[in-house]
């Protein structure tokens, strides 16, 4: 990836920012959970801030 994060991720880049599987991604897609995604065409694209979203929702969650 380049120096600066790209605008939009895609669902392999998610798996590996969260340390986890394209089908785990996937699947959270599908009940509803983690970062919500946006279809471009037949992809899935992540925003850089969506991400960000989420991970402040995790980090809320730990601290209760």
């Amino acid at each position: 990836m380049a120096a600066e994060q790209a605008p939009y991720l895609t669902t392999a880049e998610v798996a590996e920012r969260y340390r986890t599987t394209l089908n785990t991604v996937r699947y959270w897609r599908h009940i509803g959970y983690g970062p919500k995604g946006v279809k471009v065409g037949r992809k899935v694209l992540y925003a850089a801030a969506e991400l960000d979203r989420f991970d402040a929702e995790l980090a809320k969650e730990t601290a209760a």
